[in-house]
Protein backbone atom coordinates (compact mmCIF):
# COMPACT_ATOMS: atom_id res chain seq x y z
CA UNK A 1 0.00 0.00 0.00
CA UNK A 2 0.93 3.73 -0.46
CA UNK A 3 2.21 5.31 2.22
CA UNK A 4 0.22 8.35 1.62
CA UNK A 5 -2.87 5.94 1.79
CA UNK A 6 -2.38 4.81 5.35
CA UNK A 7 -3.29 8.42 6.36
CA UNK A 8 -7.51 8.20 7.30
CA UNK A 9 -8.88 11.24 8.73
CA UNK A 10 -11.04 9.31 11.46
CA UNK A 11 -9.34 5.69 10.70
CA UNK A 12 -5.84 6.52 11.73
CA UNK A 13 -2.42 5.21 11.33
CA UNK A 14 -0.73 3.72 14.46
CA UNK A 15 2.70 4.31 13.80
CA UNK A 16 5.36 2.91 16.10
CA UNK A 17 9.25 4.72 16.08
CA UNK A 18 12.12 2.51 16.55
CA UNK A 19 15.31 3.54 17.36
CA UNK A 20 18.12 1.08 16.25
CA UNK A 21 17.77 -2.02 13.15
CA UNK A 22 16.42 -4.07 16.07
CA UNK A 23 13.68 -2.76 17.45
CA UNK A 24 12.98 -1.61 13.57
CA UNK A 25 12.89 -5.32 12.45
CA UNK A 26 10.95 -6.45 15.98
CA UNK A 27 8.06 -3.45 15.03
CA UNK A 28 8.21 -5.11 11.33
CA UNK A 29 7.80 -8.48 12.00
CA UNK A 30 4.36 -7.82 14.26
CA UNK A 31 2.48 -6.34 11.40
CA UNK A 32 2.58 -3.18 11.61
CA UNK A 33 2.40 -1.47 7.77
CA UNK A 34 4.35 1.20 8.60
CA UNK A 35 7.58 2.43 11.36
CA UNK A 36 9.15 5.70 11.91
CA UNK A 37 12.61 6.62 13.42
CA UNK A 38 12.36 8.56 16.87
CA UNK A 39 15.14 11.72 16.83
CA UNK A 40 15.57 11.16 20.49
CA UNK A 41 16.56 7.17 20.35
CA UNK A 42 18.83 7.75 17.46
CA UNK A 43 20.61 10.47 19.83
CA UNK A 44 20.58 8.76 22.64
CA UNK A 45 21.79 5.17 21.20
CA UNK A 46 25.11 7.43 20.02
CA UNK A 47 25.39 9.39 22.53
CA UNK A 48 24.64 12.77 21.29
CA UNK A 49 21.87 15.55 21.83
CA UNK A 50 18.21 15.48 20.49
CA UNK A 51 17.31 18.09 17.90
CA UNK A 52 20.66 19.68 17.68
CA UNK A 53 21.15 18.83 14.43
CA UNK A 54 24.29 16.24 15.14
CA UNK A 55 22.77 13.09 14.08
CA UNK A 56 22.66 13.46 10.01
CA UNK A 57 25.18 10.49 9.50
CA UNK A 58 23.72 8.00 12.37
CA UNK A 59 19.91 9.02 10.49
CA UNK A 60 21.08 7.92 7.02
CA UNK A 61 22.37 4.95 8.37
CA UNK A 62 19.85 3.59 10.21
CA UNK A 63 17.92 4.68 6.89
CA UNK A 64 20.01 2.76 5.11
CA UNK A 65 19.86 -0.43 7.33
CA UNK A 66 16.28 -0.83 7.60
CA UNK A 67 15.41 -0.05 4.05
CA UNK A 68 15.04 -3.60 3.29
CA UNK A 69 12.47 -4.68 6.00
CA UNK A 70 9.30 -5.53 4.95
CA UNK A 71 7.92 -1.95 5.59
CA UNK A 72 7.41 1.30 5.22
CA UNK A 73 9.75 3.50 6.52
CA UNK A 74 9.34 7.46 7.58
CA UNK A 75 12.38 9.18 8.77
CA UNK A 76 12.78 11.61 11.28
CA UNK A 77 15.45 14.56 10.46
CA UNK A 78 14.71 16.61 12.74
CA UNK A 79 14.62 20.17 10.96
CA UNK A 80 16.28 18.67 7.97
CA UNK A 81 20.08 19.05 9.78
CA UNK A 82 20.52 22.44 7.68
CA UNK A 83 18.64 25.71 7.28
CA UNK A 84 19.55 25.77 3.61
CA UNK A 85 16.58 24.46 1.41
CA UNK A 86 19.04 23.22 -0.85
CA UNK A 87 20.71 20.73 1.65
CA UNK A 88 17.86 19.56 2.82
CA UNK A 89 16.35 18.69 -0.60
CA UNK A 90 19.38 16.86 -1.19
CA UNK A 91 19.04 14.88 1.90
CA UNK A 92 15.71 14.12 1.23
CA UNK A 93 16.61 12.99 -1.87
CA UNK A 94 19.49 10.37 -0.99
CA UNK A 95 17.21 9.44 1.04
CA UNK A 96 14.49 8.50 -1.65
CA UNK A 97 16.92 6.69 -3.09
CA UNK A 98 17.14 4.36 -0.74
CA UNK A 99 13.36 3.83 -0.68
CA UNK A 100 12.14 5.78 2.45
CA UNK A 101 8.12 6.58 2.16
CA UNK A 102 8.28 9.49 4.52
CA UNK A 103 10.45 12.39 6.50
CA UNK A 104 9.08 14.46 9.29
CA UNK A 105 10.94 18.36 9.30
CA UNK A 106 10.30 20.32 12.30
CA UNK A 107 10.41 23.81 12.90
CA UNK A 108 11.58 23.72 16.37
CA UNK A 109 14.79 24.89 17.04
CA UNK A 110 17.74 23.56 19.48
CA UNK A 111 17.47 27.14 21.34
CA UNK A 112 13.93 26.39 21.75
CA UNK A 113 12.76 28.94 19.39
CA UNK A 114 10.59 28.27 16.13
CA UNK A 115 11.89 28.79 12.59
CA UNK A 116 10.65 31.45 10.73
CA UNK A 117 7.32 30.22 8.66
CA UNK A 118 8.81 31.92 5.09
CA UNK A 119 12.18 29.88 6.00
CA UNK A 120 10.61 26.73 6.45
CA UNK A 121 8.13 26.81 3.61
CA UNK A 122 11.07 27.13 1.55
CA UNK A 123 12.72 23.82 3.57
CA UNK A 124 9.65 22.34 2.71
CA UNK A 125 9.41 23.18 -0.84
CA UNK A 126 13.09 21.49 -1.47
CA UNK A 127 11.76 18.49 0.80
CA UNK A 128 9.02 18.12 -2.07
CA UNK A 129 8.87 16.44 -5.59
CA UNK A 130 11.20 13.14 -4.36
CA UNK A 131 8.21 10.94 -4.18
CA UNK A 132 8.38 11.21 -0.29
CA UNK A 133 5.61 11.84 2.04
CA UNK A 134 6.46 15.28 3.74
CA UNK A 135 5.43 15.55 7.16
CA UNK A 136 5.61 19.41 8.15
CA UNK A 137 5.85 19.06 12.01
CA UNK A 138 5.54 22.40 13.86
CA UNK A 139 6.63 22.61 17.91
CA UNK A 140 4.24 25.51 18.93
CA UNK A 141 2.76 23.40 21.50
CA UNK A 142 5.94 21.26 21.91
CA UNK A 143 8.08 24.38 22.74
CA UNK A 144 5.40 26.45 23.60
CA UNK A 145 1.85 27.65 24.51
CA UNK A 146 0.43 26.10 21.04
CA UNK A 147 0.14 30.16 19.44
CA UNK A 148 0.38 30.72 16.28
CA UNK A 149 -0.35 26.51 15.40
CA UNK A 150 -3.29 27.29 12.98
CA UNK A 151 -1.56 30.01 11.21
CA UNK A 152 1.66 27.82 10.58
CA UNK A 153 -0.06 24.86 9.75
CA UNK A 154 -1.87 26.83 7.08
CA UNK A 155 1.88 28.19 6.09
CA UNK A 156 2.92 24.51 5.52
CA UNK A 157 -0.17 24.03 3.58
CA UNK A 158 2.45 23.07 0.94
CA UNK A 159 3.52 19.95 2.76
CA UNK A 160 1.78 16.29 2.48
CA UNK A 161 1.01 15.87 6.10
CA UNK A 162 1.03 18.12 9.05
CA UNK A 163 2.20 17.31 12.30
CA UNK A 164 1.32 18.99 15.85
CA UNK A 165 2.93 17.61 18.74
CA UNK A 166 2.24 18.28 22.46
CA UNK A 167 -1.46 18.83 21.05
CA UNK A 168 -3.77 16.58 23.10
CA UNK A 169 -7.27 18.51 23.84
CA UNK A 170 -9.87 16.88 21.95
CA UNK A 171 -11.27 20.19 21.12
CA UNK A 172 -8.16 21.63 20.19
CA UNK A 173 -7.38 18.89 17.97
CA UNK A 174 -10.64 19.11 16.12
CA UNK A 175 -10.12 22.11 15.64
CA UNK A 176 -6.74 22.08 14.17
CA UNK A 177 -7.85 18.86 11.76
CA UNK A 178 -10.74 20.94 10.55
CA UNK A 179 -8.47 24.11 9.39
CA UNK A 180 -6.40 21.92 6.80
CA UNK A 181 -7.23 19.69 3.88
CA UNK A 182 -3.94 17.90 4.50
CA UNK A 183 -3.88 14.82 7.29
CA UNK A 184 -2.93 15.38 10.59
CA UNK A 185 -0.68 13.73 13.03
CA UNK A 186 -0.22 14.05 16.61
CA UNK A 187 1.80 12.27 19.35
CA UNK A 188 0.47 9.63 21.25
CA UNK A 189 0.52 10.20 24.84
CA UNK A 190 -0.09 7.44 27.56
CA UNK A 191 -2.21 9.63 29.89
CA UNK A 192 -4.14 11.59 26.81
CA UNK A 193 -6.78 10.47 24.40
CA UNK A 194 -6.98 7.36 23.24
CA UNK A 195 -7.01 5.96 19.26
CA UNK A 196 -10.97 6.32 19.53
CA UNK A 197 -11.32 9.51 20.52
CA UNK A 198 -7.92 10.81 18.47
CA UNK A 199 -10.08 9.26 15.66
CA UNK A 200 -13.15 10.97 16.49
CA UNK A 201 -11.39 13.99 16.66
CA UNK A 202 -10.14 13.54 12.67
CA UNK A 203 -6.52 12.63 13.01
CA UNK A 204 -4.81 10.55 10.29
CA UNK A 205 -1.61 9.73 11.84
CA UNK A 206 -1.24 8.74 15.70
CA UNK A 207 3.21 8.40 16.36
CA UNK A 208 4.59 7.42 19.43
CA UNK A 209 7.88 9.46 19.06
CA UNK A 210 10.13 8.84 21.73
CA UNK A 211 7.95 6.74 24.20
CA UNK A 212 8.46 2.97 23.03
CA UNK A 213 12.64 3.68 23.64
CA UNK A 214 12.00 5.38 27.06
CA UNK A 215 9.73 2.22 27.51
CA UNK A 216 11.96 -0.05 26.90
CA UNK A 217 14.93 1.90 28.92
CA UNK A 218 12.25 1.44 31.71
CA UNK A 219 11.66 -2.56 31.25
CA UNK A 220 15.28 -2.80 31.04
CA UNK A 221 15.79 -1.14 34.32
CA UNK A 222 12.98 -2.85 35.70
CA UNK A 223 14.12 -6.45 35.18
CA UNK A 224 17.03 -6.01 36.83
CA UNK A 225 15.53 -4.46 39.89
CA UNK A 226 12.96 -7.52 39.90
CA UNK A 227 15.97 -9.57 40.48
CA UNK A 228 16.89 -7.68 43.57
CA UNK A 229 13.38 -7.24 44.66
CA UNK A 230 12.36 -3.70 43.88
CA UNK A 231 9.65 -2.33 42.34
CA UNK A 232 9.36 -1.95 38.15
CA UNK A 233 10.82 2.02 37.64
CA UNK A 234 8.73 4.80 35.99
CA UNK A 235 9.09 5.29 32.22
CA UNK A 236 11.48 7.99 32.34
CA UNK A 237 10.00 11.24 30.48
CA UNK A 238 11.50 12.91 27.72
CA UNK A 239 13.22 15.57 29.46
CA UNK A 240 14.67 13.35 31.79
CA UNK A 241 16.29 11.29 29.06
CA UNK A 242 17.13 14.53 27.53
CA UNK A 243 19.22 15.88 30.50
CA UNK A 244 21.62 13.24 30.72
CA UNK A 245 22.67 13.81 27.02
CA UNK A 246 25.84 15.85 25.88
CA UNK A 247 25.06 19.51 25.04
Amino acid sequence: MNFRDLHRPGDPLLLPNAWDYGSAAYLAAHGFPAIGTTSLGVAAVHGKPDAAGRTKAETIELAEAIKDLDVLVTVDIEGGFSDDPAEVGDLVAALAALGVAGVNLEDGRPDGTLRPVGLHQRIIEAATGHGVFVNARTDTYWLGSGEGTLERVAAYGHADGVFVPGLSDPAEIAKVAASTPLPLNVLYQPDGPGLAELAAAGVARVSTGSLLYRAALRAALGTVLAARGEPEPQIPTYIQIVAGLPR
